[in-house]
């Protein structure tokens, strides 16, 4: 899958930009601050619906406009589908799938896409949160049915958060919680089945890390990646890793959801004294660790940004192995400045064979000469010099 053209209009300080792009290496370069991130970012944001920088969608529509408009018009197997998302300063965001009105849910069925950016060295030392919400997008991406259950244990969550807080101000005990114990369900129904598909995940991904993490460094650091547990955990309701146990292997559904039920009824009392559901997916880790110690504190600068570019090189060859769409599409945002010289030439040969790579930079001398033959400038908001010839999905419907 790729590209062929991209349309924006009133997205972040875009009044308006058309963009043709090729298959292979397309390189978009500008100074800071003109807006060559925020062009990747709205194509990042059709296959994730969310952006890599901010957490709400405001921030995505230009100052003074009520709506930002992304159309994307997608070529696979000579196929095309033109993709379209308005995304709305207050209410709903719309989409059109080849004109037709869609879902916005469904946009990551037809399109996928990895992107990485400095904004991903949070995945290797940042808090568990950001690797959660890495695991739960490639989830997502991989089987697009997930959105509903993750979308669901979070409502269970809320609610059950909601009731044990009413219960904690109004003392209620015993019978009176009845209604917890429906929740209590729910939620390890659910949540047994994310933490599943993410065990599988992680599974999925070792082989992949390291071969990437190979790829990029030139050494062999011995990176690892181990799945850590609440409902495994001897102390859940802590505040830190105590007693909190690590597991490098899938676990059966009827394990987890006895587990998670046992952990569940054996810390009620203590929910009730701090309002809050102390075990659950919500709590989990992703633990990485490079030469046996936790990357985390231990890895340096230059081995915790190879490590993140791994983790999601390894997504990108993870869901080109198992999707029938074809590769996603690779965006590397400002990636090659941060790489020394054989870094660079190492990571080019990695992502040479990827049906369509995005790759940002301030200075087009950063990137590899061989990559760059098909280059975009951006200045102030506009697209001020393309190599590539523009078709405007209208033309192209003509």
């Amino acid at each position: 899958m790729h590209v062929r053209h991209l349309n924006l209009a009133d997205f972040r300080n875009y009044v308006t930009a058309d963009v043709a792009l090729v298959p292979g290496v397309n390189v978009v370069v500008g100074s800071n601050g003109q807006g060559k991130t925020n062009l990747v970012e709205s194509l990042g944001y059709l296959s994730s619906l969310g952006s890599h920088r901010v957490s709400t969608d405001l921030a995505l529509v230009r100052h003074g406009a009520q709506a930002a408009i992304v159309r994307a018009l997608l070529a696979h197997n000579g196929r095309e589908i033109l993709v379209e998302l308005q995304i709305n300063s207050s209410g709903a965001n719309r989409a059109q799938v080849s004109r037709a009105p869609a879902k916005t849910r469904e946009l990551p069925r037809y399109f996928s896409s990895v992107l990485f950016a400095p904004e991903d060295l949070a995945l290797v030392r940042g808090d568990p949160g950001g690797r959660r919400r890495f695991l739960d997008g490639l989830l997502i991406l991989r089987n697009p049915r997930l959105a509903g259950v993750i979308s669901d244990y979070d409502r269970a969550l809320r609610q059950r958060n909601t009731l044990l807080k009413s219960a904690r101000a109004q003392g209620l005990r015993g019978a009176s919680l009845s209604t917890l114990d429906v929740w209590d369900e729910r939620l390890i129904g659910l949540g047994s089945e994310i933490i599943a598909a993410r065990l599988a995940l992680v599974d999925a991904l070792r082989p992949r890390v390291a071969a990437a993490y190979l790829a990029i460094a030139g050494s062999d650091h011995g990176p690892k990646l181990a799945s850590q547990l609440s409902i495994l955990s001897s102390h859940p309701d802590a505040d830190d890793d105590a007693g909190t146990e690590r597991t490098d292997e899938a676990l059966p559904m009827t394990e987890l959801v006895e587990r998670f039920g046992a952990v569940l009824g054996g810390l009620r009392r203590r929910e009730l004294e701090r309002g809050l559901t102390l075990v659950g997916p919500h709590r989990d880790d992703l633990v990485l660790e490079l030469n046996s110690l936790p990357a985390k504190g231990y890895a340096s600068h230059g081995e915790s940004w190879s490590f993140a570019l791994a983790l999601k090189l390894a997504s990108a060859e993870l869901l080109r192995a198992e999707s029938s769409a074809g590769d996603p599409v690779l965006i590397l945002d400002d990636v090659f400045a941060e790489l020394d010289e054989p870094r660079r030439e190492r990571l080019a040969a990695a992502i040479g064979d990827y049906e369509q790579v995005l790759i940002t930079a301030a200075v087009e001398n950063d990137i590899p000469a061989g990559l760059r033959q098909n280059l975009i400038r951006i200045r102030g908001g506009e697209v001020v010099e393309s190599t590539m010839e523009s078709v405007t999905p209208r033309e192209e419907e003509d």
